[in-house]
């Protein structure tokens, strides 16, 4: 085999990672601890999820906190985690975010980013 036909082999396999590392989905539930209801923590979130190009829903619940559910691309539902357990809306505070049920999806199971009521 030649240097040339390895280096060209190795550069496709890495750009073939890429590709499919790109096409990877991740769905996460999540919920969110503290003072997160009266403080537009759902409008942020709807917010930064959209910005984000994640698809997903957020919604209060009855016991104070606020749920939800975030699909795509890995990379980005690290970045909304982040945002989600230490910045929030701004008269928010968190005090404990919870992730459950992260599992690798083939295709997005909800379209777009809202809030449920």
């Amino acid at each position: 085999m030649s240097l040339s036909f390895i280096i060209s082999s190795v550069l496709l396999f890495g750009l073939f990672q890429v590709v499919m590392s790109e096409n990877k989905l991740t769905s996460v539930d999540f919920e969110i601890f503290g003072n997160v209801q009266g403080v537009c923590f759902r409008m942020y979130t709807e917010d930064q999820g959209q910005s984000l190009g994640l698809s997903g829903w957020v919604k209060n619940t009855r016991q104070g906190t606020v749920i939800g559910q975030i699909q795509g691309p890995p990379d980005r539902i690290h970045d909304m985690k982040l945002w989600l357990k230490s910045v929030g809306s701004p008269s928010s505070r968190i005090d404990r975010a919870v992730f459950s049920n992260e599992r690798d999806i083939s295709k997005l199971e909800v379209s777009g980013f809202s809030t449920r009521y």
